[in-house]
């Protein structure tokens, strides 16, 4: 089998998935064939839903391009400020901001419920489902697990780099663009549902006696029926969303 030549040039934040030797800068890569160019970014280590645009040879491609000798590649991470005039991306964008996440972001998961985000997480789900998930609720795949990330069902995936759940949702917020779409305390944190005001009437025989005497504003899940007041603890979730947003 014939072997090409290839000259690739990562930007931005997809350098942090290269060798250290291949980040910042040009290099030749030797590949067997003609693989697809989505299948080679992944060889060299990058997730493919972490690309947003390939330039083979100046002009814009998809993942099912086919790698020719002599090929010059410039592939780009999401950029806010990239102007594409001509150029195609490699996926639309999504009309709807959606997440699931792995079993390890199980704080970040409770974090953007909180800030308003539909946000899908079970603690006891393997990657298989949550690339299933993924691929036909339309939602973008938070992880930990950059192998998770190139598995072919998953097209919108994200690798989160922070480790503290704070700095994960602040990351999640900047690479989004959600800092103006955060509405705190619309879901609920138990299993991602609609909250919806309710009168006291309605949810008074499930109150503790306390709750009954001291509080008169109730929230109500939509989907697990759990309901939700402003007690002690809602101060504390408060100063967790300015710690967050701001």
């Amino acid at each position: 089998m014939r072997s090409n030549y290839a000259y690739f040039r990562f930007y931005g934040s997809l350098n942090d998935f290269l060798a250290s030797f291949r980040r910042q800068q040009g290099f030749i890569y030797l590949v067997r064939g003609n693989p697809s160019i989505k299948d080679t970014i992944e060889a060299l280590g990058v997730p493919h839903p972490e690309v947003e645009l390939i330039l083979a040879n100046g002009q814009s491609v998809d993942f099912d391009y086919s790698l020719q000798d002599g090929d010059q590649f410039s592939i780009y991470p999401h950029f806010t400020s990239l102007l594409l005039g001509e150029l195609q991306l490699v996926r639309p964008h999504l009309l709807l901001t959606r997440f699931v996440l792995d079993v390890h972001l199980g704080k970040l998961a409770t974090y953007l419920r909180l800030l308003g985000f539909d946000t899908w997480y079970r603690h006891n789900c393997d990657d298989e489902e949550l690339a299933a998930i993924s691929d036909s609720e339309q939602r973008i795949l938070l992880t930990r697990d950059r192998g998770l990330l190139k598995r072919s069902l998953v097209t919108y995936g994200y690798w989160v780099r922070a480790i503290n759940p704070i700095q994960q949702s602040r990351e999640v917020l900047q690479r989004f663009a959600l800092w103006a779409k955060i509405r705190p305390f619309r879901r609920c944190l138990r299993c991602n549902g609609d909250l919806v005001s309710v009168e006291f009437d309605e949810v008074s025989a499930r109150l503790p006696a306390k709750t009954r005497q001291y509080y008169n504003e109730f929230y109500l899940c939509q989907r697990c029926q759990q309901v939700y007041w402003k007690g002690a603890h809602y101060s504390d979730l408060q100063q967790l969303v300015e710690q967050i947003s701001n």
